[in-house]
């Protein structure tokens, strides 16, 4: 997946298909619950400090979303939640740090962990009325995955549904058309929605066979602006229970070993 740089990422979405090694860097190394659990509690920053960051940031990108502004690990800046991405402002609001804080003694993404957090917070305020879910018999893991009906490496994923559902994988879709909203691509998704078994028309869409229009009460642009929000930059956009971006397609094994990884960092981590 690409990131563009701030402040370029405030204002444009990346609307690539994405599928993702599993070598890749971005994914590599997850957060561990227990370093996003320490970011979750991190001090709110000074009132004063929190104005001087805001302003700065309301100055260099007008009318972006900007979350909680607390400590950080850096001495003299502060950690901002900014469009779904994590970003460091200094104090007095002259320097911002977009990239990676890793801590080298732990070996672990703080970036990603307070990422993850955001991630997960935002997944919760999806009820399971929004999703089209591919359930598996016996579940090991949930996955939330944005979708775009005529992304190529959406409509690979999909064929092999049935597979990931087999290993013990259920799939929570949301949609996220990249053309945006009104595109031929949110017309599909809105079709799919307003279909009689959601389900069967999701996947007879991914072949190639979209159902007639749809005009119902649709959950379409709502999904549309959750990715948005959680800084989606590619799809298919996969993510687990805890907000842990598992990056774009990846096929069914080698899924099923990046979720046995992180479950086993996670009992790590706790004990």
């Amino acid at each position: 997946m690409i990131r563009r740089t701030l402040p370029v990422a405030l204002l444009v979405s990346l609307t690539a298909c994405a599928a993702e090694p599993p070598s890749a860097p971005a994914t590599a190394t997850p957060a561990a619950p227990v370093a996003a659990a320490a970011s979750a509690s991190a001090p709110a920053a000074p009132a004063g400090v929190e104005q001087v960051v805001r302003a700065a940031l309301a100055e260099l990108a007008p009318g972006a979303e900007v979350g909680k502004v607390s400590a950080s690990p850096i001495p003299g800046f502060q950690e901002v939640p900014l469009e779904g991405r994590v970003i460091y402002v200094s104090n007095d609001g002259k320097y911002l740090i977009q990239g990676t804080l890793f801590d080298i003694a732990a070996r672990e993404s703080l970036t990603s962990a307070s990422e993850s957090v955001l991630r997960k917070d935002l997944l919760a305020t999806v009820g399971e009325d929004r999703k089209i879910t591919f359930a598996a018999a016996q579940p090991k893991y949930t996955i939330t995955v944005f979708t775009d009906i005529d992304c190529g490496y959406c409509q690979r994923m999909h064929q092999q549904i049935a597979e990931y559902n087999r290993l013990g994988i259920t799939v929570d879709y949301l949609f996220y058309p990249r053309g945006g909203i009104g595109s031929e691509s949110f017309d599909k998704a809105v079709a799919v929605w307003c279909a009689p078994d959601r389900n069967e028309a999701l996947t007879a869409a991914k072949a190639g066979r979209v159902p007639p229009k749809g005009d119902c009460t649709n959950p379409v642009t709502m999904d549309y602006d959750l990715g948005r929000r959680i800084g989606l930059d590619g799809t298919p956009a996969i993510y687990t229970r805890d907000g842990v971006q598992l990056g774009g397609y990846l096929e069914p094994a080698a899924m099923l070993a990046r979720l046995d990884e992180l479950a086993a960092k996670a009992a790590k981590a706790a004990r």
